[in-house]
Parts: C-alpha cells; structure tokens; sequence
C-alpha cells in the first residue's frame, strides 16, 4: 500500500511517500480501506518532535478516518466489509492514518453517517470528539448557559460552535471579521474580531456584566490567564492546548472557577452522538481545502501558516476518486 512515511523529526519535507506492508486485522479488529484523512495541529506537533518519546520512527502518522470496512477479525461482531466507518486512530498507539489501508480496535470504530462524503466525515472525528469531550464531558455545558468559543473558524472551533447550539446554549466565538459570516451561518449568536476588540470588554457588555458560563480554549496564549476575566461565577475554562509557560490564574480564585485540560480518548459513543447530531442537520463539518495523500507536506505547510485563510478543515483524498 502507499503510505506517507514520517523519516525523522522536523518540517513538511521529513515525510516521504512509500510503500509499505498492508495490514491485517488480529482478533477484535478492522481493516479499513481509507478514503479520506484530514489535517489538525496534533499532525504537525507529532511532525515536528513535540511527541518524540511516543512516536517511533519512522511512523505513519495521521488522526482521522473515513472509509470502508475491507476485511474483519475474528470476534468482530459489529461491523462487515463494505460498511462505511470513521473513526480516529489509537493517538500513540501504532500507525496512524496517513496510507491506504487501516486497522482499528472495532470498539472505536463508527458507522459513517450516510449524508457525510469521506472527504467530509474525515474532517469529523477527531475534532469533533475533542469538542464533546470539552463541552459536554468535561464543561458539562446545558440548554440556557452561554460559552465563549476562542477560534471559531477552525477545526475544533467550527465544530464546537454547532455541537453547543445543539446543546442550546448561546454561543460567542472570536474570528478575524472576514470571519463573521461564516461563524455566524454556524450558528454563533455573538462574533468578535479579537484583532480589533478586547474579547473581555465585548463579553461583559454583551452579557451585561455577568460573563459567560463556559469558555472554551482551542488557541493557546493568554487566553486561559485572562479567560476568569469573562466568566461568570461558578464558571468553567475547558482547554486544549499545551501550556508552554506557567501562568498564574489568581483571577479563577474569585470567581470560584473550574479549569479542564482535554486530550481527546477514542472510543465509539462520542462518534455515535456526533452522527446522530449530523443525522439531524446540526452539525456539518467544512473542508476548507483538499489535497491528495502525496500532498500531505504541502497541507501542513498551509495549516502551519498564520492566517492561511483555511474555515474548518484540511481533508486529504486517499483513495482515488474519493467523494
């Protein structure tokens, strides 16, 4: 099979496409013929070294999944070849999904929703589980309550929007303006260009004083030293991202608030909700840009560039001719 080959730490140029060996599913697993992978920071991050003590090299790396079941293990009950799946691989734990063909633990294994193309189910996943394990699991968000999404015109952010309009919560996310609209047609009640507008100032006026309930950090920074600022007592900061230096959160202190760090776990419940949400129509992932398994240097290239102008997703077509 062809695979994109990760020879040693470093830029774009340290992957190399090849082959390599097909799998085969052992016993309680699938193989998956992919159709479609996509692109998120945890791709590039593992890439450049971030990760090293987990990541042997070489290694095909890779977090999303879309495509067809082609073969089973023994004691595989759930799922049989031609039956459209997605799913996130195992996150250090073996390949990734940067080739052809995949083998997954059938317990982490969903079935594709059937409105939802490859290229646009692969954009899904892991965002998307890293979205409800942020909102629903950790911040415990409810119908009534309002939450400030950073980042959301990006890949976890676009995401997060829906699932908490889903939840019926109102929604305020910061974008660059040439951002609103697209925020907005996903459902945020509130846009902020956070280039022009201290976020802090325009939550409390937009909430009179009061702040949000939830906010949910997908951009790294000050947000989470500055985040108690806009909370409401009782609140709740969730984050995603890695705190390269020590910050201090005295602000929390007073207003009784609660931080959550989130590394997304794999497992089918997250992506059965998350289907039955796009089975609904409250939820619909978008590809900002597609290119094909050889290209994947050149896509990193463009999510690692600063305001790359990419809404959502980077989607990456496997199989030829992938939908």
């Amino acid at each position: 099979m062809k695979a994109m080959m990760l020879r040693s730490f470093g830029g774009p140029e340290s992957f190399e496409l090849c082959d390599a060996p097909q799998p085969s599913p052992a016993a309680g697993e699938v193989l998956v013929r992919v159709h479609a992978t996509s692109i998120n920071p945890l791709d590039y991050q593992v890439r450049r070294g971030d990760y090293a003590d987990f990541v042997p090299l070489p290694a095909i790396t890779g977090h999303d999944v879309s495509g067809v079941v082609e073969a089973v293990g023994p004691g595989v009950t759930t799922f049989s070849p031609g039956d459209e799946v997605w799913y996130t691989p195992q996150i250090f734990a073996g390949p990734g999904s940067y080739a052809e063909y995949h083998v997954a633990a059938e317990s982490i294994v969903g079935k594709k929703p059937p409105t939802l193309s490859h290229l646009e189910a692969a954009c899904v996943p892991l965002v998307g589980g890293t979205a409800w394990e942020a909102l629903v699991v950790r911040a415990g968000l409810r119908v009534g309550e309002s939450v400030l999404i950073h980042g959301g015109a990006g890949g976890v952010g676009h995401v997060a929007i829906q699932l908490a309009k889903a939840i019926g919560a109102r929604v305020y996310t910061t974008v660059r303006e040439a951002n609103f609209e697209f925020a907005q047609s996903l459902g945020a009640d509130g846009v902020i260009d956070y280039r022009k507008e201290d976020y802090v100032d325009a939550i409390l006026r937009e909430t009179g004083g009061r702040g949000v309930d939830v906010v949910f950090d997908t951009i790294g920074g000050d947000a989470l030293s500055r985040s108690p600022d806009a909370l409401a007592q009782l609140g709740r900061v969730v984050t995603i991202v890695d705190i390269a230096q020590p910050q201090n959160f005295i602000q929390a202190w007073g207003k009784n608030a609660s931080y959550h760090f989130v590394f997304t776990r794999q497992n089918r419940g997250k992506l059965d909700e998350l289907s039955t949400l796009v089975e609904r129509g409250q939820l619909r992932p978008h590809v900002g840009a597609v290119y094909p398994l050889a290209d994947i240097p050149l896509a990193h290239t463009q999510l690692e560039t600063p305001n790359n102008g990419v809404r959502g997703k980077i989607a990456i077509a496997v199989a030829p001719a992938a939908p």
